[in-house]
């Protein structure tokens, strides 16, 4: 069983994989279901409508939430789903309550709970293309993942690529039985199938990790 939580997170142009490698999948945005992308409307019941129809799925799934800013109270997004190869790409911002009375005693503001085969936080995979947008100005700050396979990840296809990462905070996270709390990898090829074999053009700078605390499942942490 694997949860993350999260009680102050914002994530822009950031993607939350539940899967190693997606076929073709549904995509369920988050607009149809009444979510409004300009940080004051409550968007909450329309990311926990999106997540109940990905969850219900028996196929891969993608929830998407296009470029925006997206106000959400605390939300748990519950398993167990019927399907583990869920994607929760968000291409804005999730806006969090100023007012943390909001949130009440819930404990967290975002929280996945008995998901499984979570792969915690990733941006990525970038470098699919020769010619992309790039990912900067990230944070991600005060988080919990709990037997999560990875913590915090960076990965990108070995090839030619103008894509880029830049300005990405990861702040105080905490973490429980994580197999790989931090990865950066250069040379993603899900199933090792028709894998590029050629440097990765992604460039990716000014990465930091901050207060990252707790312990590994993994004892192999020599690969970069």
């Amino acid at each position: 069983m694997a949860r993350t939580s999260s009680s102050r997170v914002l994530l822009p142009l950031l993607v939350m994989v539940f899967t190693s490698y997606l076929a073709t999948a549904a995509q369920y945005n988050v607009l149809s279901y009444g979510a409004k992308p300009d940080g004051i409307t409550d968007s909450t019941n329309a990311f926990l409508a999106a997540w109940a129809q990905a969850c219900s799925s028996v196929s891969p799934s993608t929830i998407y939430a296009p470029p925006g800013r997206f106000y959400l109270r605390n939300v748990a997004f519950k398993g167990p789903c019927k399907n583990n190869a869920i994607v929760v790409r968000i291409d804005g911002t999730l806006q969090a309550p100023t007012d943390y009375r909001v949130i009440g005693s819930a404990g967290n503001w975002v929280f996945f709970q008995n998901v499984d085969g979570c792969y915690g936080f990733c941006i990525g995979s970038l470098g699919k293309d020769l010619n992309e947008p790039g990912v900067k100005n990230v944070t991600v700050k005060t988080v919990t993942f709990i037997g999560t396979q990875n913590g915090l990840r960076i990965k990108s296809w070995g090839r030619p690529s103008s894509g880029f990462v830049n300005n990405v905070l990861f702040q105080h996270a905490a973490m429980t039985n994580v197999q790989n709390p931090i990865v950066i990898d250069q040379n993603y090829c899900p199933g090792s199938i028709n894998c590029p074999g050629q440097a990765s053009g992604v460039e990716i700078s000014d990465v930091i990790y901050q207060d990252i605390k707790g312990n590994i499942s993994n004892t192999d942490c020599s690969e970069i």
